[in-house]
């Protein structure tokens, strides 16, 4: 039986998208590690709790499945789109450096040297 709950997260970890626009904040690559540590000795590997291990399996068959992508518990009433533009890695750096204050960026724009006067 731990053959088959091991194909089956690795089908899953086959099938889950990288997503380029979240860079060391996706999910796919957490995933592939945690199967992997979880799988030590592949379809050998002794399962303590069968269940817990097939649970675990339905909620990220869910998650990857976008089981639910339609169902309407947002409050805020922002779009899918939307939501994916706010959580790029880019937009959270831009609005990392919006939340610095004047003299920090001041401070951090003159301290740094150019090339120009290292070569003088």
């Amino acid at each position: 039986m731990a053959a088959s709950r091991y194909r089956r997260f690795l089908r899953l970890c086959e099938e889950w998208p990288v997503e380029n626009s979240k860079w060391q904040r996706d999910l796919g690559p957490v995933l592939r590690q945690r199967v992997a540590q979880a799988f030590r000795e592949g379809e050998n590997t002794p399962i303590s709790d069968p269940e817990a291990c097939d649970q675990m399996y339905e909620s990220l068959l869910r998650i990857h499945t976008n089981f639910y992508k339609n169902k309407d518990t947002t409050f805020t009433g922002v779009t899918m789109e939307d939501c994916r533009i706010i959580l790029a890695t880019d937009i959270l750096k831009q609005m990392e450096d919006m939340k610095k204050g004047t003299w920090k960026r001041l401070r951090e724009k003159f301290s740094a040297k150019k090339p120009e006067e290292d070569s003088k």
